[in-house]
């Protein structure tokens, strides 16, 4: 009797390689270590906000995931693949900081140039839709508001139909308006199930847009987490009181303090405590001008990035 035969074990599928996977990279300009060790893996679908001062090694980041630049060590993988051969195939859309408009070319014509250099481009109409821009398409991109130009610049990132979109400081110099527009669009393209990574000074941006925001400091990555997260490991709340000339001493030992910092004859102190923090200033009697208030983003920022540091040292 011919026994049954057991069905075959399904193949197993290979991994889907992220978005974008970073691997050890180093970059040096001369005695500038501008990007020193960075590991860093970006899911498909994931909206990230990349954070550092002028110099922090940002930009230096952004054109290495571009291709624009190759690592000294370590490997830049975009979906699996260079760098090189993502942008070209279509697979990535940058909108960088550098470029102004052509004279005489509408916003149609422009976009759609630059559509048709790609494989798969997103259609017309969808890209002009996608990033605002139906009503001026017959406009001359030389006569456009700042704000509509950005916009225009969005348009061209999203011609090639990408699934990851770099934006470096894609808002800077808009007005409030012109911002609250362009992050209107960018959500529509990321609720698409596409993938952003973004660079911006203003804080607020990246705490309402980003699901992950990523802080870099001299070329290293010294926070990567949700907005909550981030805030939280450095103190979720600020107590401010005033000196009265009594110094610092021993502050740094309260309960939930995490850090101490000095702005004139006021202490801040970043706890993650704020109840038990103040029963203990309380305690010795340093309640004068007693303030307590959320930490923000940009207060986290300034403490990872140690740009707002009087502080951890004690002053007396």
């Amino acid at each position: 009797m011919t026994q049954p035969t057991a069905p075959a074990t399904p193949a197993a599928r290979p991994p889907i390689a992220p978005a974008v996977r970073v691997e050890g990279v180093t970059k040096s300009f001369g005695a500038v270590r501008a990007v020193d060790g960075v590991d860093l893996d970006i899911a498909r679908g994931e909206t990230i906000a990349l954070l550092g001062r002028n110099g922090a090694g940002k930009s230096t980041t952004i054109g290495l995931l571009l291709g624009l630049d190759e690592p000294d060590t370590g490997r830049v993988r975009l979906f699996g693949d260079t760098p090189e051969r993502a942008v070209t195939s279509g697979r990535v859309g940058a909108m960088l900081q550098e470029g102004g408009p052509i004279r005489r070319t509408t916003v149609r014509e422009l976009v759609s140039f630059v559509a048709s250099t790609y494989p798969r481009p997103l259609p017309l109409a969808e890209a002009l839709e996608l990033a605002g821009l139906t009503g001026v398409a017959g406009r001359r991109c030389d006569k456009l508001s700042g704000g509509q130009w950005q916009r225009v610049r969005f348009a061209i990132a999203l011609a090639g139909s990408p699934e990851l979109i770099v934006l470096d400081e894609p808002t800077a110099a808009l007005d409030v308006e012109a911002r609250r527009a362009f992050w209107t669009s960018m959500r529509a393209y990321a609720h698409r199930g596409n993938t952003v990574l973004f660079s911006t000074h203003y804080m607020e941006e990246a705490d309402d847009n980003a699901d992950r925001i990523v802080v870099i400091d001299h070329g290293r990555i010294v926070a990567d987490g949700s907005g909550e997260r981030i805030k939280s490991a450095v103190g979720s709340h600020l107590v401010a009181f005033d000196l009265a000339g009594r110094g610092t001493e021993g502050l740094g030992t309260l309960p939930g303090v995490v850090s101490v910092e000095v702005r004139g004859d006021r202490a801040r102190l970043r706890t993650d405590d704020s109840d038990a923090t103040v029963v203990a200033l309380a305690a010795l009697g340093r309640v004068k001008g007693l303030e307590v208030v959320h930490a923000t983003l940009e207060d986290a920022f300034l403490a990872l990035t140690g740009a707002a540091r009087t502080t951890a040292k004690e002053t007396v």
